[in-house]
């Protein structure tokens, strides 16, 4: 898939920064009865995102994650602005999963959304730049060497998709 790399990197650099039970694609809790508000929410049992791990946010909190990379010169998507691009793909993963992360699994969903152009989206932006945190933090180095090394990171896994 597209997306592999960025997904092995992000759990790497959020073991790196000291998070704890960090997992690549881990299978969400199976529904028991619960209803969702969208009709757009996956309900199987088999569903799986990317990638999760505690202590993003706050100590115990469990953030899920999943990751998409379009093509913004596509015929699809060269029809709205980039800004609209990046808030469409994030509000369909949202649609998808918010409502099951937050009932079922009781923690946070954060879609990650990647332009084949190099570019983040603005929910991605606030995740990374918080992973930055939590890695300087952690290792003593500055917040700017540690985004600096973030950003360089997934610019190459990105450069590898096109």
């Amino acid at each position: 898939m597209r997306h592999n790399n960025i997904r092995d990197l992000t759990a790497n650099i959020l073991l790196e920064a000291g998070c704890k039970d960090v997992e690549v694609e881990p299978q969400l809790l199976p529904i028991s009865g619960e209803t969702f508000n969208y009709r757009s929410t996956i309900t199987e049992n088999s569903a799986r995102l990317d990638v999760s791990a505690r202590g993003v946010w706050s100590p115990l909190d469990k953030v899920y994650t999943d990751i998409r990379v379009f093509n913004s010169l596509a015929p699809t998507n060269n029809r709205q602005s980039v800004d609209d691009t990046f808030r469409r793909h994030e509000r369909e993963k949202i649609l998808n999963y918010n409502d099951r992360v937050i009932q079922v699994e009781k923690a946070t969903f954060m879609p990650l959304v990647f332009s084949t152009t190099g570019l983040m989206g603005p929910k991605a932006e606030v995740f990374y730049k918080r992973a930055a945190t939590l890695l300087s933090n952690k290792t003593g180095h500055t917040y700017s060497d540690s985004i600096r090394y973030i950003r360089l990171r997934l610019s190459f896994c990105l450069q590898k998709l096109s």
